[in-house]
């Protein structure tokens, strides 16, 4: 049966917008039939703890010598990776926070990038998800698009590209909406019309791609 595991980042849990966006995908995908199942993880309300070993970052036959991590650690990370592991799409909400990820966010990202089990470091192929889609939702307060005078301060979406596309060997695709803090800041007013296409045509594609993938 076709998986989605459906990961949600954002704080606001009334007027997110990437909250929103994932949410016509995730519709759109369940709308198929019961066949297409969901996991649902929402980081904010259920984060996961900071690795508390350097051994959590490494497959065990390439940690250091008596390199070891307490055993619930471990099993938490089995769980999340296998949680990856078994989906055959990836959905991710990834508001923009300081120009960068929230931090439950990347405390995820450092449970499933393990170099010897999730991404190739040596002469072992390690690259399990390789090809299978992952379907990014950023939002952003202020703009970033390209050719913009900020577009060099987005450090959201890059990494994103990096881990899941590059490290992980996912196809990596980005539905964005940007000036989601347009209604409320008053230098931005004159931007909210474009603020709601945006956000408009987010949902569209989200829609469209949960109903395709």
């Amino acid at each position: 049966m076709p998986h989605l595991l459906h990961l949600d980042s954002s704080a606001d849990l009334t007027g997110s917008r990437s909250r929103a966006i994932t949410a016509a995908f995730a519709k759109a995908w369940a709308d198929r039939g019961a066949d297409h199942t969901i996991t649902y993880r929402d980081l904010h309300t259920d984060p996961l703890p900071r690795l508390s070993a350097t051994a959590l970052h490494w497959a065990p036959r390439l940690r250091a010598e008596g390199e070891t991590a307490p055993a619930e650690d471990e099993a938490r990370q089995r769980m999340v990776l296998d949680e990856l592991l078994a989906a055959d799409v990836l959905l991710v909400g990834a508001p923009m926070y300081n120009y960068s990820l929230p931090s439950t966010l990347k405390t995820w990202v450092d449970h499933v990038h393990v170099p010897g089990v999730t991404t190739t470091l040596d002469d072992t192929p390690s690259q399990p998800l390789a090809g299978r889609p992952a379907v990014v939702v950023t939002s952003a307060g202020g703009s970033y698009a390209e050719g913009s005078p900020t577009a060099g301060w987005d450090h959201l979406t890059p990494v994103l590209r990096i881990i899941l596309g590059d490290a992980l060997g996912m196809t990596v695709t980005v539905v964005a909406t940007e000036l989601t803090l347009a209604p409320r800041i008053p230098d931005l007013a004159p931007q909210v019309p474009h603020s709601e296409a945006l956000f408009a045509a987010a949902l569209d594609r989200a829609t469209a791609l949960g109903a395709t993938l």
